[in-house]
């Protein structure tokens, strides 16, 4: 038995002098760097008692590190939990508390606030963006060979935790197999070679970073330019070194705002992705016009990895993610499970090697979710048009995804109802030019006292993420309701459609 993702990515790389990781400064790494690092990281997760199957929980910055620390957690049989650099103290509380890691490793400035992080009972090491910290000092003489732990393609791999509408987080669960039949999908799909080279300005705490644009490149031995995170000035420098680019609808509307960014620039390009939230049809056209090139946008989400993509070669249609790619089944379905007929509307569902095994300690959550039969319910609502283009038109669960990240509105919801002059809330997500949605909040009035816009927003800022904070809050004195009740969150989306692009 081999250690079934870890070879995949790694395999025939392994101690190899082809370089890999190029920096910002010109700096690069090669695959035996990275080979050695995750090794001395490896032995030392082992020196500290975590053994296969164990969790090891990060957050910290993206660094060259962080990518061999994931590496390193499964070369050594365990399991890889990243989390969000946004989170709050209480919601990194929350995770640790539910997945129970055997080690956790965080940024030095957050050591310093580790109570969020003690209840798991574990070492805690830090790792900053730079590279330094007491994890590296540690691992530095650690040996530089680790035959890696053997697993099977059914072992977990990593837990990435996706908001619930209840507003209580799941860990989805994600095997070996998972995660490295998806990789061998997508390089096909994109014509993936070692002669690639990835501008890679993505988090690596989501899947889009991670899971797709890391781990494909590995896969086929191509390098990465491998920026912290996204800025249009380094971006514009670096792209002539490029062939592809990953990224998010907030990246291309940068670039087009950049005077910079012109057709002789992306001359070596031969693929841009985007991925995480709907890219608006005028910045599809903006961008083909301005430089050439057609976006290939595709669909997938946490626990499934991806699930569709508008095609390499043929026409990629804007509003579409496309076909479902090979080894993935995709259906339309009515609310009592039968299929829909094709231009019909009804939830997304998805089969294939690259759905997860489930949410993490919720059983009931999983049965609900992912059928005996491995359909799994995104709650995403879509149709397949004529052409076999899969069409998403909304989202169950009202699932709000804003520069790339999901919030879901429960959540904020309940911390808003609590705050003076709030008889009750709605969260939406309206178009946003520069992330795909922008999050609102429409509060009721309370008999007694004023909501005040400003505080709401403030009261927010040390409880939730950045992200899932709103950027505008407007006041009414009542929320529509149907006939039986329920708040109208479809009219305040069409009321407010415009809010951000008029």
């Amino acid at each position: 038995m081999t250690n079934s993702l870890f070879d995949a990515l790694m395999g025939d790389h392994r101690g190899s002098d082809r370089d890999f990781l190029i920096l910002p400064d010109g700096a690069t790494l090669t695959y035996g760097d990275i080979d050695r690092m995750s090794a001395r990281l490896a032995n030392l997760l082992v020196a500290e008692g975590v053994a296969p199957g164990d969790r090891v929980a990060v957050q910290v910055e993206k660094s060259p590190e962080a990518l061999a620390l994931f590496l390193a957690t499964i070369r050594a049989g365990a399991v890889f939990l990243p989390l969000n650099t946004a989170y709050t103290p209480a919601e990194i509380a929350y995770f640790i508390k539910d997945a129970e890691p055997a080690f956790v490793v965080c940024d030095p400035a957050r050591a310093e606030r580790r109570d969020d992080f003690m209840s798991a009972g574990a070492p805690l090491l830090t790792l900053a963006t730079d590279g330094t910290g007491s994890l590296t000092e540690r691992a530095t003489n650690q040996s530089e060979q680790h035959d890696p732990v053997a697993r099977a393609d059914e072992d977990l791999a990593a837990i990435l935790y996706t908001s619930g509408t209840t507003g209580r987080s799941k860990g989805a669960m994600l095997s070996h197999h998972n995660l490295a039949s998806n990789a061998d999908t997508l390089a096909e799909a994109w014509h993936f070679t070692e002669d690639d080279v990835l501008l890679h300005a993505l988090p690596i705490f989501h899947t889009h970073g991670l899971f797709v644009a890391s781990n494909v490149v590995m896969r086929t031995g191509g390098r990465m330019i491998w920026l912290p995170k996204f800025d249009a000035d380094t971006v514009i420098r670096l792209l002539p070194q490029a062939t592809a680019m990953m990224g998010v609808p907030t990246f291309y509307t940068r670039l087009l705002d950049h005077p910079d960014f012109t057709r002789d620039l992306v001359a070596n390009i031969r693929l841009f992705t985007s991925g995480s939230a709907p890219l608006l049809a005028e910045t599809h056209r903006a961008f083909e016009d301005r430089i050439g090139h057609r976006i290939l946008e595709r669909y997938g989400m946490t626990e499934t990895n991806m699930n569709t993509s508008n095609p390499y070669d043929g026409e990629r249609r804007a509003g579409t993610v496309g076909f479902p790619l090979p080894g993935v089944d995709l259906r339309i379905t009515a609310e009592d499970g039968t299929e829909v007929a094709q231009g019909e509307i009804g939830q997304i569902e998805v089969r294939g090697d690259n759905v997860f095994m489930g949410y993490w300690r919720m059983p009931e959550k999983t049965a609900e979710e992912l059928g005996t039969d491995g359909w799994f319910k995104t709650g995403d609502l879509g149709m397949v048009d004529p052409d076999g283009y899969v069409v998403i038109v909304g989202r169950g669960k009202d699932l709000i995804i804003s520069g790339g990240f999901n919030i879901y509105p429960k959540e904020v919801e309940l911390l808003i109802d609590e705050m003076p002059g709030v008889l009750e809330s709605a969260v939406i997500g309206v178009p946003h030019p520069d992330f795909g949605e922008g999050v609102v909040a429409v509060v009721a009035r309370g008999r007694e006292t004023e909501p005040d816009p400003d505080a709401i927003v403030a009261g927010l800022s040390d409880r939730l993420a950045k992200f899932k904070q709103p950027k505008r809050v407007i006041v009414l004195d009542e929320l529509p309701r149907n006939a039986m009740g329920k708040v109208q969150k479809a009219a305040l989306r069409a009321d407010y459609a415009d809010l951000f692009t008029s």
